[in-house]
């Protein structure tokens, strides 16, 4: 969440102070909610007229420039403090020793807070109980993977030599080296290759073959899988948090204004951010990424109530699960239970999630989720 949220600021920032319609009022009142897809005439604001009068009046001041300069000036802002936060935490963490016991892995993850995909990679990190690195990565200058030819997060670095790209190619090899011992990890990536090809909008996609395969032999296949269909069972709901799940996220928490002003309230509380950079960082961010989040409702074609769409995929993964059993992996959670736990988690805290839980199924196992991970249960 966060990361698209500053990306979006500085691209905002610097379309609104280059592009010859900031100049009119047309580009900027469209920013400001008054002519989006419905018609809908409502502006952005925190319940009270103070904000929304100035910015409205800057507007109409020829006030585009203004507009960018705050984007930008917010973003910036919210970033210098980011990265100030990040430095600390990497220094502080880089005490700690980070290899894997009796694996003889140093582990090194490369994440945005926020990022449901980064979330997932640490549900089974720490449901596993791998001691792992942490190093958060500015979201728009991206310094921290600038060596890196891939710009996305998740990254796992292992030993510092062999890095895994993509969150369920991290999962899927670490969990394969846990259990075939013949294989370095050298080997097991090159069980997953990278396939690029460009999309049904013109982007260059990457992605990778086999990401939700474990690559066993036929007894440890059968060790891990021990009921007929469990492996497709497991597979198919790993790709369903990746493919559906995690786009319901982003239109949720910024489903309204006042729901996307308490998302970046959260945001600028964990980044520790002063007064007056958190003032820019969460009014700006939350305006941006209210209309971001419509653009995903109509991208992935849900309902104009989008917690509906977020109650039906939830009630729909814990009637998977099933009443007989405590996790889809059994007594036990699978690589599909820490998938989808990873995904959910990262609301936590917001109005979405709290709905969730009070209008579904799912707390039970999601509780339980909460104690195996917080227990490192999957280190026995």
């Amino acid at each position: 969440m966060a990361a698209a949220c500053a990306r979006t600021l500085g691209k905002v920032g610097w379309c609104l102070l280059e592009s010859p319609g900031a100049r009119r009022s047309g580009t900027v009142s469209y920013l400001l909610g008054k002519g989006n897809a419905n018609g809908s005439r409502r502006a952005f604001g925190t319940g009270g007229t103070g904000v929304r009068s100035k910015l409205l009046s800057s507007v109409r001041g020829g006030g585009g420039k203004v507009l960018g300069c705050a984007f930008l000036l917010g973003g910036g802002l919210g970033l210098y403090r980011t990265a100030a936060f990040s430095v600390q935490q990497h220094l502080a963490e880089e005490e700690e020793e980070t290899t894997v016991s009796g694996g003889g892995l140093k582990l090194t993850l490369y994440q945005y807070k926020t990022c449901p995909f980064c979330s997932k990679v640490r549900a089974f990190l720490d449901y596993y109980g791998l001691p792992y690195q942490i190093v958060e990565v500015n979201p728009v200058m991206r310094q921290e993977i600038k060596w890196s030819a891939y710009r996305k997060v998740p990254i796992l670095m292992v030993n510092g030599d062999v890095q895994l790209n993509d969150s369920s190619v991290i999962i899927s090899a670490l969990r394969t080296y846990s259990i075939n011992k013949e294989k370095s990890m050298s080997e097991i990536v090159r069980s997953y290759p990278e396939v690029k090809f460009v999309n049904e909008r013109g982007k260059e996609v990457t992605e990778y073959n086999n990401k939700y395969w474990l690559m066993l032999s036929e007894d440890e296949t059968e060790m891990i899988y021990p009921e007929k269909g469990m492996q497709k069972e497991e597979m198919k709901w790993r790709e369903w948090a990746d493919s559906w799940l995690v786009h319901l996220i982003s239109p949720n928490v910024y489903r309204t204004t006042g729901e996307a002003l308490a998302s970046f309230d959260y945001i600028v509380r964990e980044g520790k951010f002063g007064t007056f950079e958190g003032f820019f960082a969460k009014y700006v961010g939350a305006a941006a990424m209210f209309f971001i989040s419509k653009r995903l409702k109509s991208r992935h074609n849900l309902q104009d109530d989008v917690r509906q769409d977020l109650y039906k995929a939830v009630n729909d993964w814990v009637a998977a699960v099933g009443k007989q059993r405590r996790f889809m992996g059994g007594d036990h959670p699978n690589l599909a239970d820490l998938a989808v736990f990873g995904v959910l988690r990262v609301m936590e805290g917001l109005q979405a999630f709290d709905d969730m839980m009070d209008n579904t199924k799912v707390e039970h196992w999601y509780r339980r989720m909460e104690r195996a991970t917080l227990n490192h249960q999957g280190r026995n």
